[in-house]
């Protein structure tokens, strides 16, 4: 029988190589950047287009390599991190595999320009696919260039499956920021198709954080230090009340590498129990510095997990250096113990002689003995058949004799007690619920049982056929009083007008039929670098809405219109709840759509404040009737109120 198992060719298995390593074009800009890191860099450029399938450009100037050095790096295990066994357990670096360039280049086209500084020419290395086409000297500045072109042209599997060039976009610059943030004393510049994105001069490390995140974080942060003799912890968390729903601004890092980990976020999250609500997240941003032989980060190829040996220890670290910045700032009340009034224990000492109590009881003690037994106490050997109760027929004769009735026992100061309530004596002498005059025992009771499980449902208002208003009226402070199928109910402007704009809202983003009004001055926002990449992933979607905005970088945006009849007050607040129901992960689109329908008309709706005619508050009530629901706003708000001539009679007394 011939063999089956044969050594797989270089270039093969460094494309299943580039699958562990290099999954899209984000991995590439890390593994890139943080060899430039590595190589001693003090400005590390970036560049990008077509979010990274069409090429991705790195510039540095540290080190630079050799001609021989240039070649070899792009072999598989070959690295200057390491040079045994024992540097695995003692990283100072950030790569030390020597996979990263080989696996790049077995699925991209890949030119390297390097100088060292001190040589009089450079060297430009060629190579495609795997293969090595050529090296030739060049004039270059010292440092190192990376142009990584048609990334997976050779593995059209890989490529077809890629993110859009958006989502593509947002991980590389997700990338980007999380080094940035680590390395503030590095200078760093993004581009994005040749635009400007970022540009971070060197700074303090909170200076650095409001550059990448924005300037409306920098009143929100606490500084956090600790030091230990296992670890030491420096950075910045945010103020509780700063806490959002959804919130990006979570950073956690080790000796100097950015990392994840649910079990230490669950540290910084039991600190901050009870400040915030359970469905908000805090920003933090925490750096943790950890002898190199303590942790572990060779567990993920993507190296964003890593393990502690001394994680408990850690956790508390954590924790109570988070719970002592906020009790600090006053988040957290101090603890004061009143010394007045306290209990002494004594302390146990050596030698001391106690006295003890001698035990004591009572061994004549019988409960069944007669002096011990209530006269009053009724026979327990008798059935319980309720209290007696004086019962008198007022149609029958004065000397009928006197009967007892069952009555249930209500607790005494109760809503209904027997001795404090006249509703009582008419319930005793048959006139309560379900009680014939005549004084026969208990009926069935006319109200409905509702288990403490029933499941809660929206109470709607009951109609035979469609909801047709008619006899409009106008009522000061938003309302209009109306006939509905001959019951009187009052309608919340407000909210009809929020019903009618939501199903107006969600044709539109169904068929792209919106409206747009120009503003006469456009109106200029700036954004954090998430939202603006959220606002230009989803401009399609903000268009069909009726919005005309303008992409200026740098994350400012004018507002040039804006969908019709919405408030141009609102027109900020608006932006930001809609980039919040865009940024929330739904596996439906019509969910998605429902949401931003939802905020749409919750935003369109708190113009509506006049009092209105009748023929407007007709029409209102008209399109109102035509949503198919006219009992409850998106927001799950009561839009009409029903009248009943028994609700008059109780208000004229």
């Amino acid at each position: 029988m011939a063999d089956k198992i044969r050594l797989l060719p270089e270039v093969v298995a460094n494309q299943i190589a580039a699958g562990e390593v290099v999954n899209r074009p984000a991995s590439v800009v890390k593994e890139m950047m943080e060899n430039a890191l590595d190589a001693g860099a003090r400005s590390v450029k970036v560049n990008f287009r077509d979010g990274g399938k069409d090429l991705i450009q790195i510039v540095d100037d540290g080190c630079g390599m050799s001609p021989i050095d240039a070649r070899m790096a792009f072999d598989r295990h070959a690295t200057s991190k390491i040079g045994a066994v024992e540097d695995i357990y003692a990283l100072h670096t950030f790569g030390f595999r020597g996979e990263a360039l080989a696996s790049i280049a077995a699925v991209a086209q890949v030119e390297l320009r390097t100088r060292q500084e001190g040589d009089d020419v450079g060297t430009q290395t060629e190579i495609n696919g795997g293969q090595f086409v050529g090296q030739t000297p060049v004039m270059c500045p010292a440092g190192s260039q990376f142009f990584v072109r048609n990334l997976f042209y050779n593995v059209p599997a890989r490529r077809r499956f890629l993110d859009k060039s958006t989502t593509s976009a947002a991980q590389i610059r997700a990338e980007f920021q999380r080094i940035a943030l680590c390395y503030p004393q590095v200078a760093f510049e993004l581009y994005a198709n040749d635009a400007p994105v970022y540009n971070l001069p060197p700074a303090s490390l909170a200076g650095r954080i409001v550059d990448v995140v924005g300037r409306h974080i920098k009143q929100n942060l606490l500084e956090v230090e600790a030091d230990t003799s296992i670890a030491r912890l420096d950075g910045f968390i945010g103020r509780p009340a700063a806490a959002k729903k959804r919130n990006t601004e979570q950073y956690l890092f080790v000796n100097g590498r950015f990392f994840k980990s649910s079990y230490l976020t669950s540290a910084i999250l039991k600190a901050y129990e009870k400040l915030i609500p359970e469905s908000c997240q805090p920003s933090y941003f925490l750096y943790l510095t950890v002898d190199p032989a303590r942790i572990d980060v060779n567990v993920h190829p993507q190296k964003t997990e890593v393990r502690f040996a001394d994680e408990e220890a850690v956790w508390q670290i954590v924790h109570a250096a988070v719970r002592e910045t906020l009790a600090k700032t006053g988040a957290v009340p101090m603890m004061d113990f009143d010394r007045e009034g306290a209990m002494e224990i004594p302390v146990l000492q050596k030698g001391a002689v106690y006295s003890e109590p001698a035990a004591m009881s009572n061994n004549d003690y019988n409960p069944f003995r007669e002096e011990y037994i209530d006269p009053t106490a009724p026979d327990p050997n008798v059935d319980f058949t309720g209290f007696d109760v004086p019962y008198t027929d007022p149609g029958a004769a004065a000397h009928a004799a006197p009967r007892s009735v069952r009555t249930p026992s209500f607790p005494r100061g109760g809503a209904l007690a027997a001795s404090e309530s006249d509703e009582f004596e008419d319930f005793a002498s048959g006139g309560g619920f379900g009680i014939p005059g005549d004084g026969a025992e208990f009926g069935e009771s006319s109200l409905d049982f509702i288990p403490s499980s029933a499941e809660l449902e929206q109470r709607t208002l009951d109609l035979a056929h469609r909801a047709e208003f008619s006899d409009a009226l106008p009522l000061p402070g938003g309302y209009v009083a109306a006939l509905l199928g001959g019951r009187f109910v009052v309608v919340d402007v407000r909210r009809a007008r929020e019903r009618i704009l939501y199903e107006d809202y969600l044709r539109m983003l169904g068929h792209g039929s919106a409206v747009s009004q120009q503003l006469l001055f456009p109106e200029r926002l700036v954004l954090s670098g998430d939202e603006y990449a959220l606002l230009e992933e989803h401009a399609v979607e903000f268009a069909s809405l009726g919005f005309d905005i303008e992409l200026c970088g740098g994350g400012a945006v004018e507002v040039k219109g804006t969908p019709a009849d919405m408030p141009a007050d609102t027109v900020d607040q608006l932006l930001f709840d809609l980039l919040q129901a865009f940024a929330t992960p739904v596996s439906l689109a019509d969910v998605r759509r429902e949401k931003i329908a939802s905020v749409m008309a919750l935003s369109g709706a708190k113009g509506v404040v006049r009092n209105l005619s009748r023929e407007e508050a007709a029409a209102l009530l008209e399109r109102l009737a035509e949503t198919g629901n006219i009992s409850f706003s998106p927001s799950g708000k009561t839009i009409l109120a029903e009248f009943t001539a028994e609700d008059l009679r109780a208000k004229l007394g």
